[in-house]
């Protein structure tokens, strides 16, 4: 069967052909191990869903509103991508879940024909909140004094028991999210693997402030397995910030929970090694037949790191230049640690006065990207 479907931006129609019949037939969710590590927590598996197989431990490239900057589906797929992750709150806000329904679902918008999560939305609870209001990501990567007690809120959200209450960039109007309106969208946009909804935490966050978010995140869990009407795969969210009796009590109680998967979410940390030991926490709580998957890694170190500890994916915004998304480094490429790959060929760059070139300029000084209104670097949400 082909359907005439409207490209993405809305320029001209696009074939797209696909098989409903031969999709239903297919096994909805399924994940098989297929062998263990017997130096570390690494396996390799398969996650079977209605679009496909994806071979794991597999990185997720982030396609934020249904597509990956400055390349189309074909040369995502061409580049080896596996699986794509889609990004609830912004496509809600434009071009919203109605119209991506439909034009065919997610995949018949995106012309992607292979796996496809969308995340809960539960990120920009973070992003858009604590994490904007002080400048800082997920992991600390210098000391500051800003901290989040308990009953603190963000300035530009606010959160209860039910959800989160945003202002839509667009127009300032506002607008809610909670664990029932995250599943409806997601049902609407119709990925192979959605997400509950929770609060990511942030890393200044005190510990009598975690306790009582993740215990509200373990609530918003248990309404989103009760929202969800469709044969979507449900993954649950583990939080806990950097406090391992926190992270095993949320491991325990989401694992508990009928879930097809994991996310092990929230902070990291105050660097790279601690994201290791965070994720080897839960590693052996979490049902071991299941899938992980660590969300929010941005660093191929990071990657690595969470295969080990049996994430079996890893997503992550590639880079502007579209380095990420490359086999091998084109000639003189500037890498995003200043060092020129042609000229220095991955080694040290060459020390002050010592005659030989200079390698070449970063990605942040070429392109320094939007500024805000106080001046800051304006951060991804």
């Amino acid at each position: 069967m082909t359907r005439m479907i409207w490209g993405a931006d809305h320029s001209a129609p696009l074939p797209f052909s696909y098989d409903a019949a031969a999709c239903m037939l297919r096994s909805m969710f399924d994940f098989k191990i297929l062998k263990r590590s017997k130096k570390s927590r690494a396996r390799l598996g398969i996650i079977s869903t209605p679009h496909g197989e994806i071979e794991t431990p597999a990185f997720v490239p982030v396609a934020t509103r249904a597509t990956i900057r400055a390349l189309d589906s074909k040369e995502v797929e061409d580049a080896g991508s596996q699986l794509l992750i889609c990004n609830t709150y912004h496509l809600h806000i434009t071009p919203g879940e109605k119209l991506v329904k439909k034009m065919g679902g997610i995949h018949g918008f995106m012309q992607w024909k292979k796996p496809l999560m969308t995340d809960s939305g539960g990120f920009q609870v973070y992003s858009l909140g604590f994490g904007r209001d002080h400048g800082i990501g997920k992991i600390l990567k210098e000391p500051t004094n800003n901290t989040i007690q308990e009953g603190d809120q963000p300035v530009n959200l606010k959160l209860t028991e039910e959800g989160a209450f945003f202002r839509s960039p667009i127009d300032g109007e506002s607008m809610f999210i909670g664990p029932k309106e995250s599943i409806r969208i997601q049902e609407a946009l119709g990925a192979d693997i959605m997400y509950a909804f929770d609060e990511c935490i942030s890393p200044v966050a005190e510990k009598e402030y975690m306790i009582p978010s993740i215990e509200r995140t373990h609530r918003w869990a248990k309404r989103c397995i009760d929202a969800k009407k469709t044969d979507q795969a449900l993954y649950g969210i583990v939080q806990g910030g950097a406090h391992r009796d926190l992270r095993e009590m949320s491991a325990q109680t989401i694992g508990a929970m009928d879930f097809q998967g994991f996310g092990i979410g929230g902070e990291y940390g105050y660097d790279k090694r601690m994201m290791g030991k965070l994720m080897g926490w839960v590693a052996d709580i979490l049902p071991e037949g299941k899938p992980r998957h660590a969300l929010g890694i941005g660093h191929p170190v990071l990657e690595v790191r969470g295969a080990r500890h049996c994430a079996e994916a890893t997503p992550s915004s590639p880079r502007r230049s579209g380095a990420r998304m490359c086999k091998k480094p084109a000639e003189n490429r500037p890498r995003t640690d200043g060092v020129t790959s042609g000229r220095c060929g991955g080694r040290r760059p060459p020390a002050p006065g010592s005659g030989r070139a200079r390698p070449g300029p970063t990605t942040a000084e070429r392109w320094p990207g939007p500024q805000r209104r106080d001046g800051r670097d304006r951060k991804s949400v």
